[in-house]
């Protein structure tokens, strides 16, 4: 690819500034401006290689052209028409080439910060230590109910922690209860997924008194795991900047650092829509489970065969994803296919998201939900929150989309509690919200 091919725009914003990039992000010919968070920026600053994050907009007419897209090392966060939007590193543009992706524009995304933490503005969100400690003090709150235990360790020795809530088993104990697992931030820059867990355990257990939660409460086994990836999470909030960083903090031996720990899960690993290249944000590691993350979430699911249902929460773009990812093809069981889209479309209804088999935009191998799936027999979902786009304020919207995105969220996640103990009665009538259910404010980083 010859550089003069490409557009590089370099991004050097002042706090609370807007950005106008060039009107074809859009896609529609229409200008767009772009919202970054609040930052105080200085622009002598270099950042490395492996941090050059940027703001790719490409070519792709069609599915197996988004796939080769992925495998070449691009993360999708969003397709518009015959274009795809996504994230890369500067590396990855001569394998778009070679791959035949024409890329018609690449914007830097490197805004730096003054703080070695969230931005002040957006002091609400929770690093890896604040998660913890809401975690551990929710527990000690409700001791009759709530008990904290670590699923595993992360790569740089984390403890990946669960709060469980069962008022008749404790920790790991074993329990014949319908059980639900909801996690969150397999990738680290998906810091609202964080806080959709962290709201929900919260909802639960300061309410566990209301009668619509007690019943649940005490039927179903609960589990809540808000940090898969805690260094990567840490890692993206560190330093004087936001790093964007999607993958985890395994050193990869050529100076790159990091696993995509949503291509790293064993079921059909990096055959489609994912990378062989450590360079690569889809990088799939050198191995199925190579990483103790996903290593941790796959002995800890194994371990409880009372769990049936399973949400992992991302963001963004406002889609209910389910399997399967590594294929076009649809899930051959018909029952299991009817149930997972009448789930699917309920709770649309409650959020707003669009419902859809994961592969409907790209193909994907090695993710959550299709191991899940195939493996143990769980119903797994992804949710992409909200926003829509990167320019609605992409993977840091601010704090306002705290609220706003557990509000509509909530019910969708006690439907699926609900529906623990048997998810395949949700094809059934008496399991199917109606068309007032959807939320009046209603409005892809897999």
């Amino acid at each position: 690819m010859r550089s003069a091919e490409i557009v590089i725009i370099f991004l050097c914003l002042p706090a609370l500034a807007w950005a106008s990039p060039d009107p074809s992000f859009d896609g529609s010919g229409k200008p767009v401006r772009m919202k970054f968070p609040s930052m105080a920026q200085s622009s002598s600053q270099q950042g490395s290689e492996e941090d050059a994050k940027l703001w790719i907009v490409a070519k792709a007419p069609d599915k197996k052209a988004r796939t080769r897209a992925l495998e070449a090392g691009l993360a999708i966060e969003e397709v518009r028409g015959d274009r795809i939007h996504g994230i890369a590193s500067a590396v990855t543009l001569e394998s778009l080439e070679a791959a035949g992706i024409e890329v018609e524009s690449a914007t830097s995304l490197l805004p730096r910060m003054t703080t070695k933490d969230f931005p002040a503005d957006d002091a609400a969100y929770h690093n890896v230590a604040e998660a913890d400690k809401v975690i551990r003090e929710l527990a000690a709150s409700a001791p009759k109910l709530a008990s904290v235990f670590s699923i595993g360790n992360s790569l740089l020795g984390r403890d990946i922690l669960a709060l469980r809530l069962n008022p008749t088993a404790r920790g790991t104990a074993p329990s014949a209860k319908p059980g639900i697992v909801f996690m969150a931030t397999h990738h680290a820059r998906e810091h609202l997924s964080t806080e959709m867990a962290l709201g929900l355990a919260k909802h639960l257990v300061e309410n566990r008194a209301k009668p619509e939660l007690a019943k649940l409460l005490e039927t179903r086994d609960i589990f809540i795991i808000p940090l898969v990836n805690p260094d990567g999470a840490e890692y993206d909030v560190e330093g004087d900047r936001y790093h964007m960083h999607r993958k985890n903090m395994r050193p990869n031996g050529d100076k790159t650092v990091g696993v995509d720990l949503n291509r790293n899960y064993g079921y059909h690993w990096c055959e489609t829509g994912a990378s062989s290249d450590p360079r690569a944000e889809t990088y799939c590691g050198p191995a199925p489970f190579s990483e103790p993350e996903t290593a941790s979430v796959k002995s800890f699911l194994e371990a409880r065969n009372n769990i049936k249902v399973l949400l992992t929460y991302h963001t963004f773009s406002e889609l209910i994803l389910y399997p399967w990812g590594y294929t076009d093809t649809p899930i051959s069981e018909a029952p299991a296919l009817k149930a997972y889209k009448a789930m699917a479309e309920t709770m649309a209804k409650m959020n707003g998201y669009t419902p859809q088999q994961s592969s409907e935009l790209y193909t994907a191998s090695g993710d959550t939900t299709d191991w899940a799936w195939a493996a143990l027999g769980i119903y797994s979902f992804t949710f992409e929150l909200s926003p829509k786009s990167l320019w609605d304020g992409g993977f840091y919207p601010g704090v306002p989309a705290i609220a706003t995105t557990f509000a509509a969220n909530l019910r969708p996640a006690l439907y699926l509690i609900g529906l623990a103990d048997d998810p395949r009665r949700a094809s059934s009538a008496d399991a199917v919200a109606g068309e007032d259910d959807r939320p009046a404010h209603a409005n892809s980083g897999r």
